[in-house]
């Protein structure tokens, strides 16, 4: 088997490459099939270099119908419970991701505390 040759990863490239496509189909939002086909590229890509998107680029489509998502036009975004939840208005996928932090909003409106037991 031939080595490798030193320098820039193949893998490398893919997550460059991955990054200009989605950053067209952000500058291409107003054209729904033009950054639909980029989220495609980007996806067959790191399909094919088994390169993982970030979460900030996994949270940017749908992943069920590839549309790109822009919040009020094809998406609705909604805070409940400690979760922010998509909702992509294309295909009716919805996607639930824990809010960060201590508290849920929730919790510190009510005024509840939860004390740790000892043990």
């Amino acid at each position: 088997m031939a080595k490798y040759e030193k320098g820039v990863s193949v893998k490398e490239i893919a997550r460059e490459r991955i990054g200009i496509l989605l950053g067209a189909a952000e500058e291409n939002r107003s054209s729904p099939s033009v950054s639909a086909r980029y989220v495609a590229l980007a996806r067959a890509i790191s399909m094919k270099q088994r390169v993982r998107f970030t979460k900030e680029q996994r949270r940017s489509f749908c992943r069920r119908c590839g549309a790109y998502f822009v919040p009020g036009d094809n998406l609705s975004v909604r805070v409940l419970r400690g979760r922010v939840i998509y909702t992509c208005k294309s295909c009716g996928a919805v996607y639930r991701f824990p809010l960060s932090g201590g508290e849920t909003p929730r919790e510190e409106s009510e005024g509840i505390k939860y004390e740790k037991k000892e043990g």
